[in-house]
């Protein structure tokens, strides 16, 4: 397990507590570094959505148990913030809760000529993901081809 990994398994443990004292659902965390900054987010949720007080609470109470546990090396910035209408799909629940939904998915190589699909999500498993695409042809894909997968949404 890389040191980023174990950083986001601990503050995963650490804020599960805290995100089922406020009834939320915690959807991700990455520890990522973007330019010279490292960032540590956390993404969370509840029905009807996040609000700003929301992320205030659970980032400040998160904020102090990291503080009293101190277990990440490098200077980084704390974010808690909703998943916003772009999100991911990277757990077995929100493939599951996605199902019948539109989803976007977008491959690291080219498949038939092109990286980005949309369709129905259909089923998936360990290894794949399936959609229904428009013309109503089936796609199956390898999650190791998947650079991202996550409900499409139209404006």
């Amino acid at each position: 397990m890389t040191k980023r990994e174990q950083y986001e398994q601990k503050t995963e443990e650490i804020l599960l507590p805290i995100i089922e004292e406020h009834g939320f659902e915690l959807v991700d965390v990455e520890y990522v570094k973007e330019g010279s900054s490292w960032y540590l987010r956390a993404y969370i949720d509840k029905p009807g959505g996040i609000t700003i007080d929301d992320c205030e609470a659970v980032s400040r109470k998160l904020s102090d148990q990291l503080d009293e546990k101190d277990y990440i090396e490098d200077a980084y910035i704390l974010e808690v913030s909703s998943p916003g209408l772009g999100r991911p799909l990277k757990k077995e629940k929100d493939y599951k809760r996605s199902l019948g939904a539109e989803v976007e998915i977008r491959t690291y190589r080219m498949i038939e000529k092109q990286k980005e699909f949309i369709g129905i999500l259909k089923g998936y498993d360990e290894n794949t993901v399936t959609i229904e695409t428009g013309d109503g042809t089936e796609k199956i894909f390898d999650k190791s081809d998947i650079a991202l997968i996550r409900l499409a949404f139209d404006f």
